[in-house]
């Protein structure tokens, strides 16, 4: 069975190694866009048409499915990568974890790309499945940038600006790009 995988960048290494542990047995295809990276300053617009790109990129090479392994493209671009692929290759996005992180009430924060951060789509999860969690979105403009480009100050700036707007009591961060796991500790 063959998987592809789209982002902007390297996020979508820690996807492709998440699939790899659930299906040992796939053939694993990344499709990504390191000359429009980072996705998440650009307009819904440009972004979509980018994903787009990757994604009909990804799809000549007929994979069974196509994982969105970029918060941002899901919350914009879904809906139009969906109506371009199928039903030929089914599209799953990739959202922030706001379900199983809310479920134990109290406070979380998402730390997310500032697209993300705000979107329509992110406010509907937020209504959708945060239950009785207080919810403070955190915008982390850059960090998706300096991971791509293995900038440890500019990670270290980024992550500083984030734990500023985050509550100090919160029980929970959510990180909303599948850049920041490659920074997580």
């Amino acid at each position: 069975m063959k998987i592809a995988l789209m982002d902007s960048g390297i996020g979508l290494l820690p996807a492709a190694a998440a699939v790899r542990r659930l299906r040992p047995d796939a053939d694993i295809l990344l499709s990504n866009d390191p000359d429009g990276m980072p996705w998440g300053p650009r307009t819904p617009e440009d972004l979509t048409g980018r994903a787009l790109d990757v994604a009909l990129a990804a799809a000549e090479h007929r994979p069974r499915a196509l994982i969105v392994a970029c918060n941002t493209a899901t919350v914009h671009a879904l809906p139009t990568l969906r109506a371009a692929l199928e039903p030929d290759v089914p599209v799953i996005g990739t959202v922030p974890a706001i379900k199983p992180a809310a479920a134990g009430g109290g406070k979380i924060a998402i730390w997310a790309t500032p697209a993300t951060t705000g979107s329509a789509y992110q406010r509907g999860l937020i209504r959708d499945f945060a239950g009785g969690a207080e919810v403070t979105e955190v915008p982390c403009p850059g960090l998706a940038d300096a991971v791509e480009h293995a900038d440890q100050e500019a990670v270290d700036r980024a992550v500083a600006a984030a734990a500023a707007l985050t509550p100090p009591d919160v029980r929970a961060v959510v990180l909303g790009c599948t850049h920041y796991e490659l920074v997580e500790e």
